[in-house]
């Protein structure tokens, strides 16, 4: 009787958590944009090693960045042929400018391509 109480609890839970799932967490849209080809993934990196090294010393100024949330410090950072595009979402428009100048910086006279968005606030 104890397995089978247990186990209703389990269920339940279970399909209690299914129902709380935010329905905005969907992005279909964006994962349909990402395979049409006409925005740069992280399969996008070029491996010549200038492009390697951009990226890599425009990672660690972000992540060496203690005002950065944690969001902000995941964001993708693809370099090739010299392009620097940055992707993802941040909290506010502060940090959207704040890693485009880190890129900058670092990249020197590389062009920036900032596709960073501002998360909707709930």
């Amino acid at each position: 009787m104890k397995q089978i109480t247990i186990s209703i609890c389990c269920l339940s839970l279970f399909t209690l958590s299914a129902l709380a799932q935010d329905p905005a967490a969907d992005n279909t849209s964006k994962n349909q944009r990402d395979r049409s080809g006409e925005t740069r993934t992280s399969g996008d990196q070029s491996n010549s090693n200038e492009d390697v090294q951009l990226t890599a010393t425009i990672r660690r100024a972000v992540v060496k960045d203690h005002s950065l949330s944690a969001t902000a410090k995941n964001v993708k950072i693809i370099t090739a042929d010299g392009v620097v595009t940055l992707r993802g979402p941040v909290q506010n428009e502060a940090e959207k400018t704040k890693i485009a100048e880190l890129a900058q910086s670092a990249a020197g006279n590389a062009k920036i391509d900032n596709q960073l968005e501002v998360k909707a606030s709930k």
